[in-house]
């Protein structure tokens, strides 16, 4: 029989910690408000929103009005609110305990700030995992929204299966699921009112004893206003909203707006459900490695070409979690975040643990904890503002008197030990399995990660690049749109991008041991195309010592090597020994490099760090400085310099200095870290920090030991324009 069909259009709100204050501000006017000024013309159309706390946090200090104005949509029920994490982290990675406070923090905000008691729960990225069940239902909410890809790939069928809730649990603790139609999050607003409207009617069929059905679209708000282009559609000329609500309010004896908690409340559900673990088809692919995402990209596309649904359905691809596994940068901070929620477990309740728990929630936000059509983890300042409040959380738990501490663990969970030293006001983290590289400085006073870089890896949408390329269908702003566009056409931000994919065949990192062809150029090097002569870069290295101390700390990392000379395999022994000074804002770093051949060996040594500061590329933000020159050169550029004993690379965002001094002079390579990303207005290229390669020629007598020292000295102080 035909009868009433329901919709619940469910609209998330969200702009992560660190973002630039002007990209909230313009998705504010073309986005938040206009949406919310479309439900005061039409209050006949019922909606679900959610807003994260983060984005909250920023309305109730620049823009009060939406908040004053969500608040009387709340207060005549036209608007639920949905809760979630406050800081909208992916809460299956998270401790237990800040699930649950992150959730309970926005469920009181809802209530404080918009008079509304949340219900339900959105979930950050729907990345679903089972036990998420229980923690939901501890917070006292009773639903959460997923995508119908999850119910697919436990059976269900989105077309007949999924017009309604279905009930879930954990250890007896229930919860509502309800599937995000992936029809209609496509189709709204980028179909006809019309052609969504025949859709839903066709689905106005309401089987004898069943629940009348649900049709439910959960999606972006920014994609109704701030997506290239969508505001003149949805807002402008194109009116697409208020044709739609028009359509809702005209229809609305057959077709009825409903928010999920009302729903839920009226009509039983559909039955039980057991969904496994994963998030939307795209989040799917994007956490594969490269080859296998641009494969099952070009699969899903050729099935869709060939309108084989069914098939599609069971190509799932990986899970959230494996971006742990892709990204070391991503497993090192989030690592480095469960430290710190371990150190606050600790605490005593109170108002430093309070304001300690802020700080790290913050930290957690999900946004550069992964990487897809959007920037992610290649978004610098996101991951810096994560540092920034992991490093301020460490600060309010040694308030009362900061550690001093040095210990060797398992920190990445690779199974291999790393060694941690935890002091004031540097700390820093090494990996002797790999290199024996540092890869965490913290000058603690400026709440700054100094080797916060990313390595330059292959994604899957290179593939798009180069192909594109190859063929002649690459579109630049000056070009502009073609009135034909080939389907395998790409946008770029500027001409060449195809030309500077490089890959690095390790994780950038500081005091990494190269030894290098005699005619090996820093162009080569940049491009990580050159013989490497050593087995030393991401090899092993034996902790040889590491000791705590009232003056301060060392720690000793030793590898025995070779290097290739011709045929000849010669055996190469490098020492490398840290020291930092309890309150020094420096530290040392000793090199012995021996051979035990029994003649001369000549090599050519080369030191590799790095440095990652914010707006590195801009000379009006940062600037690298050589010997005594009071020269401000640019930290972006591709230079070598000879005869270096002294240099420093500055910030004027972070009001930061890093000074390095060598004992023996050297020439010094330099080069950016770029990266080329794809979003939705095109491939760009991105600065994600600074490699300096310090070189040396050697030669190396019997037994014979040569020795170098490197000073690096932050300062809080930075040269000016």
């Amino acid at each position: 029989m035909t009868g009433p069909i329901y919709l619940s259009l469910v609209i998330h709100n969200h702009q992560p910690v660190g973002q630039f204050g002007h990209v909230t501000e313009h998705s504010t006017h073309v986005s938040y408000l206009p949406f919310i000024e479309a439900l005061e013309r039409f209050p006949g159309v019922n909606v679900a929103m959610h807003f994260s706390g983060a984005l909250i946090d920023w309305l109730r200090q620049h823009n009060r009005e939406v908040l004053e104005r969500l608040q009387a949509l709340v207060a005549r029920r036209q608007v639920e609110m949905l809760s979630g994490g406050y800081y909208e982290p992916v809460l299956a990675a998270l401790p237990d305990d800040d699930k649950i406070g992150q959730i309970e923090k926005l469920n009181a905000e809802l209530e404080a700030t918009l008079g509304g008691k949340a219900s339900g729960l959105w979930l950050a990225e729907r990345v679903w995992e089972q036990h998420l069940a229980l923690i939901i239902a501890q917070t006292g909410l009773r639903y959460t929204i997923l995508d119908d890809a999850h119910f697919e790939a436990a059976g269900f069928d989105r077309d007949k299966d999924l017009f309604g809730y279905y009930v879930t649990e954990e250890q007896g603790h229930t919860l509502a699921v309800f599937a995000s139609s992936s029809h209609l999050r496509h189709a709204i607003p980028n179909q006809p009112v019309e052609t969504v409207l025949e859709w839903l009617r066709e689905r106005a069929i309401l089987p004898e004893g069943a629940p009348p059905p649900l049709a439910l679209m959960a999606d972006t708000g920014e994609k109704f206003g701030a997506w290239a282009g969508s505001y003149e559609h949805c807002w402008g000329d194109g009116k697409y909203i208020d044709d739609l609500f028009t359509a809702l309010e005209m229809n609305r004896e057959w077709l009825k707006t409903i928010t999920p908690g009302a729903f839920l409340s009226r009509f039983s559900p559909l039955g039980r459900a057991y969904l496994p673990s994963g998030s939307y088809t795209e989040m799917g692919v994007w956490s594969l490695g490269a080859e296998a995402s641009f494969q099952l990209a070009e699969l899903r596309r050729k099935l869709d070409r060939e309108r084989r649904p069914e098939t599609g359905r069971f190509l799932r691809g990986g899970t959230w979690r494996h971006f742990m596994v892709k990204y070391d940068e991503i497993n090192h901070l989030h690592k480095r975040m469960l430290i710190v929620s371990s150190k606050i477990r600790a605490m005593r309740r109170g108002r430093r643990r309070d304001r300690a728990l802020e700080l790290l929630w913050a930290a957690q936000g999900n946004d550069p904890y992964w990487h897809g059509l959007y920037g992610g983890v290649y978004l610098f300042n996101l991951r810096v503002a994560h540092y920034a409040n992991l490093l301020a959380a460490e600060d309010m738990v040694e308030s009362e008197g900061p550690l001093f501490c040095l210990e060797a663990r398992d920190f990445d969970c690779d199974g291999h030990k790393e060694v941690l030293f935890f002091g004031y006001p540097l700390n820093a983290i090494w990996t002797p399995g790999v290199g024996g590289a540092m890869t965490e400085l913290d000058y603690r006073p400026a709440q700054y990660n100094l080797y916060n870089v990313v390595t330059r890896r292959k994604e899957g949408y290179h593939n798009l690049l180069v192909r594109a390329a190859s063929e002649g269908n690459i579109i630049t702003p000056q070009s502009g749109e073609p009135e034909y566009a080939s389907s395998r056409a790409v946008k770029v931000k500027e001409q060449g991008l195809e030309r500077r994919l490089i890959y690095d065949w390790h994780r950038r990192a500081s005091f990494l041991d190269h030894f290098l062809g005699p005619t090996t150029t820093l162009d080569e090097f940049f491009h990580a195309r050159y013989a490497e002569q050593g087995d030393f870069v991401n090899q092993p290295y034996t902790l040889i010592d590491s000791r705590t101390e009232e003056s301060g700390v060392e720690v000793v990392l030793q590898r025995d090597g070779h290097v290739w000379i011709g045929e000849i395999h010669w055996p190469l022994r490098v020492t490398k020994t840290f020291i930092f000074r309890r309150g020094e804002p420096s530290f040392q770093v000793r090199y012995a490099v021996q051979q035990s051949a029994d003649r001369p060996v000549d090599v050519r040594f080369g030191v590799e760090t790095v440095v990652g500061l914010q707006g590195g590329q801009d000379l009006r933000c940062c600037s690298l400085r050589i010997n005594q020159s009071g020269e401000r050169l640019n930290l972006g550029a591709l230079r070598e310099f000879e005869s270096v004993a002294r240099y420093s690379a500055d910030s004027n965002l972070e009001n930061l200095t890093l000074h390095a001094d060598l004992s023996r002079p050297a020439f010094l390579w330099q080069f950016p870290l770029e990266t080329i990303t794809q979003s939705e207005a095109g491939f760009e290229r991105g600065y994600q920090g600074t490699v300096f390669l310090h070189v040396w020629n050697l030669r190396l007598r019997p037994d014979d030991v040569w020795e170098v020292t490197l000073t690096h000295t932050v300062q809080q102080t930075a040269t000016r324009p």
